[in-house]
């Protein structure tokens, strides 16, 4: 049953058949099959059908949550028992907001020195992604916002306070203030992270709180793009401080810190409320603690 099951959260997850047969690597006839065969064990239909996939029954949604459970209370138990024969193995899938890729190495290093038989898959998601492939097994663990918008039933860690600060070249007007503030950016040619991003509604309200409309005239989804566009000129970026520290010896670019007012934001570790968690998850929650303290 428990591959029926992944079969099962698959096409849940993936709402078309050929997706969900592609991504657990069977004929869609095979995975059409099993669906079948488990709502003929379980005596209840599953998935309304047509054409296509047309969602899933209330029993299929109830269903749903009892299969990620079974499935990953599966995963853990192999792998507390393959850690129990051969030490700390495995794969770890995280998700991070891309706001947090500038200090994410400061959790997983020492973390692979700890346990250097552990691989790490580092996955640049949106804040609500994490949520959703957490919910549906697609990761282990993410790096998110922990107090700004509502996250469910889940297991959190603090990091580290995210803080802002405005980046600009070093000939910009402001490049010489030691701080500004929120209302000192009215006017000025923003280029700002899209609004899927929880970090661009941050910046939004911070924004509004000071009375400005954000009116960026260039967004991206990539830090890259807007750290390019700032050096290209004219533009203005608003970026946390971890990401304006990596660019600290950039000749070209220069990083003012705004005043906290109450916009900066916990960020954290982000884990399925279940116990227990499998060891490598454990392990990186346990690193995250230490991170924490420090």
């Amino acid at each position: 049953m428990l591959e029926r099951l992944e079969m099962f959260i698959a096409l849940a997850t993936e709402r078309h058949f050929g997706r969900a047969a592609e991504k657990r690597g069977v004929t869609q006839p095979s995975l059409s099959a099993a669906i079948k065969q488990l709502e003929g064990e379980l005596g209840v239909q599953l998935v309304w059908r047509g054409s296509r996939f047309e969602g899933l029954t209330p029993e299929g949604a109830r269903v749903l949550d009892w299969a990620r459970r079974i499935v990953g209370d599966a995963r853990t138990l192999r792998e507390e028992m393959r850690a129990a024969r051969h030490g700390l193995s495995g794969n770890l899938r995280l998700g991070v907001v891309p706001t947090a890729l500038p200090m994410i190495a400061r959790l997983t290093g020492p973390y692979l020195a700890r346990h250097p038989n552990v691989k790490v898959e580092i996955l640049s998601r949106s804040s609500i992604d994490i949520l959703h492939q957490i919910d549906n097994l697609q990761i282990d663990a993410g790096v998110s916002y922990l107090d700004n918008e509502p996250l469910g039933r889940v297991v959190t860690v603090p990091l580290y306070t995210e803080r802002y600060a405005l980046l600009m070249r070093p000939d910009h007007a402001f490049a010489a203030q030691p701080r500004m503030g929120w209302a000192d950016l009215a006017d000025q040619p923003l280029c700002l992270l899209t609004s899927d991003m929880q970090n661009r509604r941050i910046i939004n309200g911070a924004l509004i709180k000071a009375g400005i409309s954000p009116g960026p005239r260039i967004e991206s989804n990539s830090n890259l793009a807007l750290i390019a566009h700032v050096q290209a000129g004219p533009w203005v970026s608003i970026v946390n401080t971890q990401t304006a520290a990596m660019f600290a010896g950039n000749p070209g670019l220069r990083a003012v810190p705004l005043a906290d007012d109450g916009s900066e934001k916990q960020v954290g570790l982000i884990a399925p409320w279940r116990e227990p968690h499998t060891p490598v998850l454990a392990a990186l929650l346990a690193e995250g603690r230490k991170m924490s303290e420090i």
